[in-house]
């Protein structure tokens, strides 16, 4: 299944690396093998769950860069920071695996999942089973679909395991394009991105638009530029359910009191 959606951007060069990671990691641990694994860990915790509270929900990103930014943390230690985000009201922690691009690793997710006693999102490129299954054999409790990035067959047949396996797959859609698409999969959870794929401009309008069409048994997550706890609310005010955010937290200058004003905002 490793191919993809072009897009005309930035996101083509990373997915052409990434079916490349996946063809060497298929030749070191082969697809029955990392699946076997995946069986054997504990079940995965309710991550849309976690995100149903009067407040909207805290996805704190453990990020260390990116590459239109760069290093943004230069003293990143993976296990400080999620101790932080779960000490300070985080409802969920959203880990960077992608290594080319963003400096992650499959590893921060497997020990934040076993240490952390918070559901935990795998954001990476998804374009092949094996990349869930390792998901799972992490201990993720979530998994990062791009419906940019994806054919609706291939769309579909992802979700469709990330569900057998008991996790929740956050769908992240840019437009209303993109939610039209989404929608045919029938999604418990959607993540609308406010970042230009093509121009890596910021809009916050661009949930405002797609905010409406969102039916209101799916679980709504803001993605991208968002910064202050006035950002925060203002998307629990148009009916997000859930904010992730990674820069606005590791660039704060004061992580533990970043987290707590971001996650203590009202919805509605």
């Amino acid at each position: 299944m490793n191919k993809f959606l072009r897009t005309g951007s930035i996101l083509d060069e990373i997915l052409e690396k990434k079916v490349e990671e996946v063809a060497i990691a298929k030749q070191s641990a082969p697809l029955a093998t990392v699946r076997e694994l995946s069986e054997r860990v504990s079940p995965a915790k309710d991550f849309r769950s976690a995100l149903h509270k009067d407040t909207v929900a805290l996805i704190a990103e453990v990020k260390k860069a990116s590459p239109s930014k760069g290093v943004m943390m230069p003293n990143f230690n993976h296990m400080v920071l999620a101790s932080a985000y779960a000490a300070n009201g985080a409802s969920a922690i959203s880990v960077l695996t992608d290594e080319q691009y963003f400096q992650g690793h499959l590893r921060y997710l497997k020990e934040i999942s076993k240490s952390v006693d918070l559901p935990t999102l795998r954001k990476d490129f998804i374009i092949d089973p094996y990349q869930v299954y390792e998901a799972r054999m992490a201990r993720a409790s979530a998994v990062l679909l791009i419906v940019a990035a994806l054919e609706d067959s291939q769309l579909a047949d992802l979700y469709a395991i990330i569900t057998e396996l008991g996790m929740t797959a956050l769908v992240e859609i840019h437009n209303e394009d993109e939610f039209e698409r989404a929608m045919k999969i029938n999604p418990t959870v959607i993540g609308v991105n406010n970042r230009n794929l093509k121009t890596f401009k910021v809009d916050l309008a661009t949930i405002e638009r797609v905010a409406d069409l969102i039916p209101d048994d799916v679980t709504l997550i803001a993605e991208s530029g968002l910064k202050t706890p006035e950002d925060v609310a203002h998307m629990g005010a148009i009916g997000a359910h859930a904010v992730l955010i990674g820069e606005g937290l590791v660039t704060s200058g004061n992580i533990p009191e970043t987290v707590q004003a971001f996650s203590s905002q009202q919805r509605g």
